[in-house]
């Protein structure tokens, strides 16, 4: 209403004028008309100056108005309770209120002109809203820094808020440590333990063993129950499981420690994670590393946090006597064979003679079946040239049974068995493209599980205790027909498997290894024949020789290298590493052979150093006293990478002594 009083107020003389002048023309009064239109003109001078001066105090307000804001916000800006600063195009702080300093690490240190990327360590994310933002820990707190471009007279500015985002993130550190956790603990050698005790001993050792157990549940606030007489499971938080971890799994010495006096030592193997949604994958986490653990032969732990990392497993694997699992795994092989529409047997790739005796022991276990089955072979390599030639002069018509990858490709389909035998590595198979052209697997194995190994198999006959492989398939032989009768040459392929990895019975061999070699010389296999095929020929020994010689001692491991690229390089790195282990003083050795565009290296243990420890950090594989490794680089740069190998775990091992001490 005011306004519109307003604008009558300022139009009234000009309306007035207007009336006049309609008059005068109206009349024909020719002195009415010009009077009125000198009043108008008169009006709009007077309306234009009316409308400046109205235009004008109404711009002084605004700058009074805009000025007072200004201030207001410089005011409100600089007592903001939250850090405030302004970066200018290279992103150094040109202002900051004085809340600032409070979230630096150092209070006396002056942020201007300082850059931001200096200042702090920004890791870009993104806020419960979805809005982009950075994140920055500081004195313990953790901060989110959001920014707002503006211009200032045509110059870029960057304003920066921090927000104290700590009981947030607080709170995800709690659940987080709040997470639910299991573990599942099996005593290896249970019933070996109860055979070895008479009764009063039996209930002590087993006594201590369970309070043992049941401490280490108690010190770390988790909930055990006993589920069989040799199992238990373990539920716990994540934070107190990672305690765990960090002080590497120690019921496992202590158990062992605990026992020892008894004259038998008890062992545990552990499966243990956090990995899962909900307690039903969390479980299965733990059941597969349990499974690793018991596959690389007991008395270690096996953690999932994303990726398997173990602990333990420095000594020789448990040797158990019981002889049922190898008859049912027998049976379950007679099974598969007789499903089958034909079966390709491979070993890995450079055949040694126990990956070659182990598989013509499965051909054997095919022909016995009746049943077609030819082995994978893409090259006949210098390790087993003098048995193969000796197979093709006694037995020329076993040849036909042996194809290379291609031909194996062409026979494979939906319906074969695939039997992977001494080793559980898809790629270090002669034609690992196989796996994805048959589900129908089966493994027979006696190295201790790696993190590669072969997941999807329908049987798997994984026993690190065990001499070899050709142990293993001699075994399965044994309960596959009761008068069971094989080729003279195929017992001496399994005799001579078993010799290679024994080192002539003298390593890894227990009681199940002297009745298999016992089945193999009823069947005819002839020990002197079986020396003969490891004779080598004069150029190795001189290669051999030659490595020897020139190696070199890091701390009390011998070292050799083999440069040469020839056919026999796995041949002498193998063999050499073998004779380095008779030099006084050295527990164990390794042997670095140029083997086409990579460096294979060759490990040997007498038992106090675990070589596949030690090879497993560079992405190899093996036992505690026999292993092996590739790698994609110079000898210079191997040698660097193994001896980095060796010195983390030599430094495991001292901490590890401490830890127990």
């Amino acid at each position: 209403m005011e306004k519109i009083r307003r604008s009558f107020k300022d139009y009234i003389f000009l309306v007035v004028v207007v009336i006049l002048l309609a008059i005068g023309v109206f009349i024909g009064n020719r002195f009415l008309g010009l009077f009125a239109i000198v009043l108008a003109g008169a009006a709009l001078v007077n309306q234009y100056n009316i409308e400046k001066k109205r235009e004008e105090e109404v711009k002084e307000a605004y700058i009074g108005a805009a000025k007072d804001m200004e201030d207001l916000a410089a005011i409100a800006v600089y007592d903001m309770p939250v850090p405030v600063f302004v970066l200018n195009s290279k992103k150094n702080i040109i202002w900051y209120n004085h809340h600032l300093p409070d979230i630096l690490d150092d209070e006396d240190l002056e942020p201007l002109n300082m850059n931001i990327v200096d200042l702090f360590k920004l890791e870009e994310v993104e806020d419960e809203n979805g809005k982009k933002c950075y994140m920055s820990e500081l004195k313990g707190n953790y901060y989110k820094f959001y920014t707002v471009k503006v211009k200032q007279n045509d110059v870029d500015r960057t304003i920066v808020y921090v927000l104290d985002n700590s009981s947030f993130m607080n709170l995800i550190a709690l659940y987080d440590d709040k997470k639910l956790s299991m573990m599942e603990i099996v005593i290896d050698n249970y019933d070996e333990a109860r055979a070895y005790f008479d009764n009063k001993n039996g209930v002590l050792v087993f006594t201590e063993v369970d309070e043992k157990i049941r401490d280490f549940a108690a010190r770390n606030n988790a909930h055990i129950k006993r589920y069989e007489t040799d199992k238990f499971i373990i539920i716990m938080d994540k934070k107190d499981l990672e305690n765990v971890v960090e002080k590497k799994f120690l019921i496992l010495d202590e158990v062992r420690e605990a026992t020892e006096d008894y004259g038998f030592e008890v062992t545990l193997s552990i499966g243990a994670s956090y990995m899962g949604d909900n307690p039903v994958e969390i479980h299965d986490k733990v059941r597969s590393c349990l499974d690793v653990a018991l596959g690389r032969g007991g008395d270690q732990a096996v953690f999932d946090d994303g990726k398997l990392r173990y602990f333990g497993g420095k000594n020789k694997a448990v040797e158990k006597r019981n002889k049922v699992k190898a008859r049912v795994m027998s049976e379950a092989l007679k099974q598969l064979i007789h499903q089958a529409s034909n079966v390709l047997i491979m070993g890995h790739q450079n055949p040694d003679m126990d990956s070659f005796g182990s598989c013509m022991g499965i051909l054997e276990a095919c022909r016995i079946n009746k049943t077609d089955a030819h082995i994978v072979l893409n090259k006949v390599v210098p390790q087993i040239s003098s048995i193969f030639d000796a197979l093709k002069n006694e037995k020329p018509e076993y040849m036909d049974h042996f194809i290379d990858s291609s031909e194996a490709k062409d026979l494979c389909g939906p319906d074969s068995l695939l039997i992977v035998c001494d080793t559980q590595r898809k790629n270090s198979t002669e034609c690992p493209e196989l796996f994805d052209m048959t589900n129908n697997i089966v493994v027979i194995d006696h190295h201790r599980r790696g993190e590669d190994y072969i997941k999807n198999a329908s049987l798997a006959f994984l026993e690190p205790y065990s001499s070899s492989a050709s142990e293993l398939v001699t075994e399965l032989l044994s309960y596959m027909d009761q008068k069971i009768v094989i080729p003279q040459i195929s017992a001496e392929a399994l005799l001579a498997g078993i010799t290679l990895d024994t080192k002539n019975f003298f390593y890894q061999t227990g009681v199940r290894t002297f009745e298999a070699a016992s089945l193999l010389k009823r069947q005819g296999a002839d020990s002197i024949k079986v020396k003969r095929f490891f004779k080598d020929d004069e150029k190795i020994i001189r290669y051999k020789t030659d490595v020897i010689a020139n190696a070199n001692y890091y701390k009390n491991i011998a070292i050799g290298v083999f440069e040469k690229d020839v056919d026999e390089s796995i041949v002498v790195s193998a063999q050499s590493a073998d004779d380095l282990l008779n030099i006084r003083g050295v527990d164990a050795s390794f042997v670095l052979a140029q083997n086409g565009e990579k460096i294979h290296i060759s490990g040997r243990s007498l038992g106090k150093i675990s070589v596949q420890l030690i090879l497993e950090k560079i992405g190899g594989g093996g036992n505690l006293t026999s292993a092996g490794a590739e790698l994609d680089t110079d000898i210079d740069q191997a040698i660097a990478v193994l001896k980095n190998a060796i010195d983390e775990y030599l430094e495991e091992e001292e901490e590890d002594e401490s830890d127990i001490d």
